[in-house]
């Protein structure tokens, strides 16, 4: 028999050896990725202090009411933007991109385009 493979083990791999050289300070929080199948999230994270500035997702209210009718990719744009927003608001210009372990490419890469878009420097 054929044993599946896990996609997700190897995706924690990829992280954790990225998050070896990448990490966010005060300065420069870390603008991390989660993405499921429905739903994708973002943090804005103090790796020295361990505390997370901002989140935003699809599941909050306020990004819920602007992506209704929008694919996936739309929606983690928004998501980006909103993410942005929020920084800026609290006074955070600059970030650390950390993708999760995911491929540059699709949501994640959408994020990126959001965030930056909306005013945060990579």
């Amino acid at each position: 028999m054929f044993s599946k493979i896990d996609k997700n083990a190897d995706r924690k791999i990829r992280h954790a050896r990225v998050r070896k050289k990448v990490g966010g300070t005060a300065d420069k929080p870390r603008l991390n990725v989660y993405r499921s199948n429905k739903n994708i999230y973002v943090q804005l994270i103090d790796d020295v202090k361990g505390t997370t500035y901002i989140s935003a997702s699809t599941l909050d209210k306020e990004v819920a009411e602007k992506i209704k009718g929008l694919n996936k990719s739309a929606a983690a744009k928004v998501v980006g933007a909103e993410a942005a927003k929020r920084a800026l608001a609290k006074g955070i210009t600059e970030a650390v991109f950390d993708r999760g372990g995911y491929i540059y490419t699709g949501r994640v890469e959408k994020v990126a385009e959001g965030a930056r878009e909306a005013g945060l420097k990579f």
